[in-house]
C-alpha cells in the first residue's frame, strides 16, 4: 500500500515530518510525510471460471508444526468462495523461548509447477502501515477494493504464479506484536530475518529462491531488508535472487515530490485546472527555488555526471518554508476537488466505500460501516490477535525517527550489483511519489560500473490480452507504459496507475512478476502470460515505442469480448 516518503530519517528524528494518524488510515503516512489538513470533509463478460472445491486442494504444507497457522479457506468472513490453502498467524522475530515481539504473516502456497523452488515475501509500506492492504486490495487470491459490492476471486494474484507470504512488518505494524525498538533499517532488517529464518524453518523452505517485493516506504525496507540477506551469506534461508518495488520511497522528498511536482502538473493540466495566476506562482516557486534549473541539467540520459546538493533544502533533506510547492499545489487542487486522491491523481468524487476504511488521500468510513481486519470474526478466522487493528498503525515504529539514509544513496546500487534482477515501476498517475523524481535518483545512482542509464528509456511495456474471467475484475493490455534495462537494473513506467500499481493495474503487476521471476525475458516481450498461454497476442513490429497504442484486432471471439476498434 502507500508508504511514508522520508524525506529523511533524520527528518523525522527531528520532529520536521509528523505523520498525523487516523485509526483508519494511511494519507500521507504512506510516504512518511506530513498529513495534510482535508478542507472539505457494453462489453459482452464471460462466464467466470469454476473455483475449486475444498477436497480438490492439496495440502501441500500442512504439517505438526504448521497445523497451528492453517486458515480454512471455506470459512473467510464475507468470501463465498474457497481461498484454498493458506496459513496465518504471528512468529517470534527471534528463537528466544520468551520472545515477546512476533510479526504477523499470511502464507498462500501456489499449485504453479514452477514454484517449487521459491517464495516471495510482499512488504507494504508506512512505516507502520499493514501488507494485508497488498493482501485484499492488489495481488492477493481475493480482493475487495474500493467501491466493489463483496470480495471476489483475484485472476491476476501473484499466487498464480509462486508461493506468497504478505507480512506486517516492522515490530508494531497491523496485529504484529511486540514494543517497537527500531532505530533504523538495520534494526528492521534484523528484526525480519530473525522472522524469517523461523518461518522457512516452520514450513521447510530451506534452500528456496527468495524474491523480495513491496511499495511505497518498502523502498527502503525491501533494499536494506535485501542487503542483510545477501550479507548473510547464508543460502539455506536467504538465497536472494531479485526485488521489485513499487512507487518506492528511495531519496529525498525535494528529490522525490517537490522537484517534480510543477513539470507533473503541466503533463497532467486537465487534471490540474488551475487559474493562469495560479499556475504562473508555482512556476515563479519552481523557478526562484532552483527545481526547474536542476531538473533541466540532471535529469538526462546520460546523467552529466555526479549531481550536486539540491538547491532550497534543508539540513533535514526536505524543501525550506517558502519551496514547498508540492503544498501549495495540495492545498489549492483539493479545494477544486475535494476527492482529489494524491495517490491516483485521476480521481474524483464521489468517495468510494472503502473496506480498509481509506479510499483516497483522507480516511472514510460511511455510518454503519466497519474496517474489515478490525472485526473480531475475521480476526479469529485468520489466527490473528483479538486486538484493535489500523491500517496504517497509531504506534511509531521508529519510536526516534529511522536513521537510515535513503536506499538509493545506500544499499540499492550494491543489491543490484548481487542479484540477479531489480525492477523499479512507477505508476504514472502517482504524486505522493513523482515518476521523475525516481528517475531523478537513479541517474544519480552509480551501480554496476557507470551512473545511471546511459540511453533514455523508450521502449514499450506490454501487457498481454487475456481472457477475463468477470467484470469485476477486467484489466487492461497492450502498451502500457515504457521499460528500459541496464546493467541489472529494469525501470518500468506504467501508464494508467497511480501508487499502488498492483491495485490500479493488475495485470501490469503480473506481468512484471512473471519478469521478476524469469518466466518471460523482457517486459516488452509479447508472449502471452505463462498461466493464460492460448491468447493469440500481436507482432513486435505493431509496438512502436513505449506509450505508443497498438492496433487492436486480434481474433480474440473465444474470449467473449470484441476489441476491434
Amino acid at each position: 500500500m502507500r508508504f511514508s516518503t522520508c524525506v529523511s530519517a533524520l527528518a523525522i528524528a527531528a520532529g520536521v515530518v509528523s505523520v498525523r494518524t487516523t485509526a483508519s488510515g494511511r494519507s500521507l503516512q504512506h510516504v512518511g510525510r506530513q498529513d495534510r489538513a482535508h478542507k472539505h470533509v457494453a462489453r459482452e463478460p464471460v462466464s467466470a471460471p469454476q473455483h475449486k472445491a475444498r477436497s480438490a486442494y492439496s495440502s501441500q504444507y500442512y504439517t505438526n508444526s504448521t497445523s497451528k497457522y492453517s486458515v480454512n479457506g471455506t470459512a473467510v468472513p464475507e468470501v463465498d468462495f474457497d481461498i484454498g490453502e493458506s496459513y496465518a498467524g504471528l512468529m517470534p522475530i527471534t528463537s528466544a523461548v520468551n520472545e515477546t515481539s512476533q510479526l504477523y504473516f499470511w502464507f498462500f502456497p501456489s499449485e504453479n509447477p514452477e514454484a517449487s523452488d521459491e517464495i516471495l515475501i510482499w512488504l507494504n509500506g508506512g512505516p507502520g502501515c499493514s501488507s494485508l492492504e497488498g493482501l485484499l486490495q492488489e495481488n492477493g487470491p481475493f480482493i475487495w477494493q474500493y467501491g466493489t459490492f463483496k470480495p471476489v476471486p483475484n485472476p491476476y494474484t501473484w499466487r498464480n504464479l509462486t508461493n506468497v507470504v504478505w507480512v506486517e512488518q516492522p515490530v508494531g505494524t497491523g496485529f504484529s506484536q511486540g514494543i517497537p525498538t527500531a532505530k533504523d533499517e538495520t534494526d528492521v532488517a534484523a528484526q525480519f530475518l530473525g522472522f524469517w529464518k523461523n518461518f522457512v524453518e516452520t514450513f521447510a523452505l530451506r534452500g528456496r529462491k527468495v524474491y523480495i517485493t513491496g511499495e511505497s516506504y518498502a523502498g527502503y525496507y525491501v533494499p536494506y531488508i535485501a542487503d542483510a540477506m545477501l550479507n548473510s551469506n547464508d543460502t539455506k534461508y536467504n538465497d536472494l535472487q531479485g526485488i521489485l518495488i513499487y512507487d518506492p520511497s528511495s531519496t529525498s522528498d525535494v528529490i522525490q515530490t517537490e522537484m517534480p511536482a510543477v513539470p507533473f502538473v503541466d503533463y497532467w493540466g486537465g487534471l490540474f485546472p488551475f487559474n493562469d495566476t495560479f499556475k504562473a506562482q508555482i512556476h515563479n516557486v519552481s523557478d526562484s527555488c532552483g527545481f526547474t534549473d536542476y531538473n533541466n541539467k540532471y535529469l538526462k540520459y546520460p546523467p552529466p555526471g555526479p549531481f550536486p546538493p539540491t538547491p532550497s533544502t534543508t539540513e533535514y533533506g526536505s524543501a525550506t518554508h517558502d519551496c514547498r510547492v508540492f503544498d501549495l499545489i495540495y492545498d489549492a487542487i483539493i479545494l477544486i476537488n475535494p476527492c482529489w486522491d494524491v495517490y491516483q491523481v485521476a480521481t474524483t468524487c464521489p468517495l468510494l466505500w472503502d473496506v480498509m476504511g481509506f479510499p483516497g488521500s483522507f480516511d472514510y468510513l460511511p455510518e454503519g460501516a466497519s474496517i474489515y481486519f478490525n472485526r473480531t470474526d475475521v480476526q479469529k478466522a485468520i489466527n490473528a490477535p483479538l486486538i484493535e487493528w489500523a491500517e496504517c498503525t497509531p504506534k511509531n515504529v521508529f519510536p526516534n525517527g529511522d536513521a537510515s539514509p535513503p536506499s538509493g544513496v545506500s544499499v540499492l546500487p550494491g543489491v543490484i550489483e548481487r542479484s540477479k534482477r531489480t525492477i523499479i515501476a512507477h505508476g504514472a498517475l502517482d504524486m505522493v511519489l513523482i515518476a521523475n523524481g525516481t528517475l531523478m535518483m537513479i541517474q544519480n545512482m552509480t551501480w554496476n560500473g557507470a551512473q545511471g542509464f546511459q540511453m533514455k528509456p523508450s521502449d514499450p511495456f506490454f501487457v498481454p490480452y487475456h481472457n477475463e474471467a468477470s467484470l469485476s475484475t477486467i484489466a487492461a493490455s497492450g502498451v502500457m507504459g515504457t521499460t528500459h534495462t541496464e546493467r541489472g537494473l529494469t525501470y518500468v513506467g506504467v501508464d494508467l496507475a497511480g501508487h499502488m500499481i498492483p491495485q490500479y493495474a493488475p495485470t501490469a503487476a503480473y506481468r512484471h512478476l512473471e519478469f521478476l521471476l524469469g518466466r518471460v525475458d523482457s517486459l516488452s516481450s509479447n508472449a502471452p502470460f505463462t498461466t493464460d498461454s492460448s491468447v493469440p497476442q500481436p507482432s513486435n513490429a505493431t509496438m512502436g515505442l513505449g506509450n505508443a497504442a497498438i492496433k487492436r484486432g486480434v481474433p480474440v471471439k473465444k474470449w467473449g469480448w470484441n476489441l476491434q476498434m
